[in-house]
């Protein structure tokens, strides 16, 4: 009997301290970080989705905002961390577009990071200060390219970070259509937004979850999104590529969750099903479908293979249209 507790404590103490630590996952609260302001998509989504996985885990999941930098410095904040309790709302941009656009980046994408999974895919919307759009005489996306081309440079266009997909469909923008509009990027989309509806800026292709209520409001002008197929959620607004007319123009959004490498496999696979469970209940589902956004919840190795894909298009977008940020 003896010699059998021996084994078995031998056993035990062999055994890999990732497999014990991950049996108790979480034992302490959770943060996620969103590498943008308050009131963004990126954010909006992260709070919609936190008390889903709170429930579901029995601890808190905390969202911390870390902005900067268009999103690589909350990016890279979890690519070094070690508590193990730390995960980010990625986005396409942290993701997919700065590696092509940043001469050098802090952190690998994807050597980094564990992909968990897919959490929405997002339009974007050309939205315009309603009183500089009516001064301007810009109804429609035709009206925009005409006054843009008319006066290079007196257009000014928000942006919620270098290297965001809102800043490079309006990058993509200006290269179709052959205009110059002065860039500003902010430290999310929420502080672009207020300086748009305050009139200090006059358009920006903002996410259109975090630019719904200002357009249904009445504080936004919407002229199109930016995806192949017109919204559900405001089906009457054209797309880009149809109102331009410019066949082709396609820049949309996604938000996914990731951890980073190294996290054991079983609790990557078990936030993922919590992840897909908590989007698929109708009152969050219906919530962010409202908002604009697709919910997902594909699988960590579907995640994984859509960020190898989309990194390889914004690298061809960012060469296209000639965005560089040192």
């Amino acid at each position: 009997m003896r010699r059998l507790l021996l084994v078995a404590f031998a056993s035990l103490a062999l055994a890999p301290l990732t497999t014990l630590a991950q049996s108790a996952w979480p034992n302490k609260p959770v943060r996620i970080v969103v590498p943008f302001a308050p009131a963004g998509t990126t954010d909006i989504l992260a709070r919609a989705l936190a008390p889903e996985l709170s429930r579901a885990f029995g601890q808190p999941f905390v969202i911390e905002n870390k902005p900067g930098a268009g999103g690589n410095l909350g990016a890279d904040l979890v690519a070094k961390s070690t508590d193990g309790h730390t995960l980010l709302m990625g986005t396409v941009g942290t993701h997919a577009i700065n590696p092509a656009l940043y001469a050098k980046m802090p952190y690998d994408h994807v050597k980094d990071f564990v992909p968990v999974t897919l959490v929405a895919g997002v339009p974007n919307v050309l939205v315009m200060n309603p009183a500089k759009a009516e001064a301007l005489g810009i109804r429609g996306v035709p009206d925009l390219i005409r006054v843009a081309k008319a006066s290079p440079g007196k257009l000014n266009m928000a942006s919620s970070g270098n290297g965001t997909s809102i800043h490079l469909a309006g990058e993509l923008f200006k290269s179709m259509t052959g205009t110059y509009m002065v860039h500003f990027p902010y430290r999310g989309s929420g502080p672009a937004l207020l300086d748009l509806i305050g009139g200090n800026m006059d358009l920006m292709f903002d996410n259109l979850p975090s630019a719904m209520p200002h357009i249904k409001s009445g504080k936004l002008k919407a002229l199109a999104v930016t995806s192949a197929q017109r919204s559900a959620a405001l089906p009457e607004l054209p797309t880009v590529a149809e109102a331009g007319p410019l066949p082709g123009f396609e820049a949309s959004s996604w938000f996914g969750l990731l951890a980073p490498a190294g996290t054991p496999a079983e609790v990557v696979n078990r936030l993922q099903q919590e992840t897909a469970r908590a989007l698929a209940t109708p009152a969050l589902k219906e919530r962010l479908q409202a908002q604009g956004a697709i919910p997902s919840g594909i699988s960590p190795a579907d995640f994984a293979k859509l960020i190898g894909a989309e990194t390889k298009k914004w690298a061809a977008v960012v060469k296209a249209s000639g965005a560089q940020v040192d």
